[in-house]
């Protein structure tokens, strides 16, 4: 039995990421998980407790014979009457727990192909919508000369795995493209800056993928709607209306 939940917990820091940042979100000194996960010592019922809470599952599938375990793990259990859209949306669900910290709305910051040497603003706004973690985001950009003028929404889906944010966006247009964006804090109490990679179809010259860098900024709620949409659009990599930290965020190698 031991044997297994020291297997059983590799698994599952295998699959989560950083150890570290496990003992950290669950709460337990390194040392004594380092114990646990080498069989020499087995958590007390509080710490158990704590564990399976931490990766949703429960203390008895912790101790699942180690086959099984991984099989869980890699969702290969008969599945009775899931549909594709059942099994797409799982990740989604249950995820308010996760994730109510960081409802509210975001200046998102990037660099596109669509507008070379220049960063992105565009604004987000993440809230609850029955159950779910939902997203939604406006793009507004103006060229300098005014001869382009685009205009996108999109909207989508949130969901957190380890400690890391996952956004599936698609686009509210006839045919408009999917977007996917991984996201990351800092230190788990710093809910300012969210950084990560973004993917998705430039919109010009010609449409074509890419990825790139972006950070999110949280938006002070005294700051209204019209400020937070006016603030959006393309700016000079230099312009003082850029936020050192999203600068050298999107500038850094």
């Amino acid at each position: 039995m031991s044997e297994n939940f020291s297997a059983n917990l590799k698994s599952l820091c295998a699959e989560h990421g950083s150890i570290s940042q496990i003992c950290r979100d669950i709460g337990v000194n390194r040392q004594q998980f380092n114990r646990y996960l080498n069989g020499s010592s087995l958590p007390s019922a509080h710490n158990m407790r704590r564990i399976a809470r931490h990766f949703d599952l429960t203390e008895a599938e912790l101790f699942a014979e180690t086959t099984s375990f991984e099989r869980m793990l890699k969702g290969v259990l008969p599945q009775i009457g899931k549909t594709p859209t059942d099994a797409f949306l799982d990740p989604f669900l249950d995820q308010q727990k996760n994730l109510r910290r960081y409802v509210g709305f975001y200046h998102s910051y990037f660099c596109t192909p669509s507008w070379e040497g220049k960063i992105f603003c565009s604004l987000i706004r993440i809230q609850e919508v029955e159950g779910l973690i939902t997203i939604r985001s406006r793009e507004i950009a103006t060229s300098p000369d005014k001869s382009t003028h685009q205009i996108s929404r999109y909207a989508g889906l949130v969901t957190m795995r380890g400690n890391r944010i996952f956004v599936t966006e698609h686009e509210l247009a006839r045919e408009g493209s999917v977007a996917n964006t991984i996201l990351y804090s800092a230190h788990r109490q710093q809910l300012k800056y969210l950084r990560g990679m973004t993917m998705g179809v430039a919109w010009r010259p010609y449409p074509h993928p890419y990825a790139a860098k972006t950070i999110w900024k949280r938006l002070h709620e005294r700051v209204s709607a019209r400020e937070a949409i006016t603030a959006c659009g393309i700016y000079p990599i230099q312009s003082n209306k850029i936020d050192p930290t999203v600068r050298k965020h999107l500038t850094e190698a």
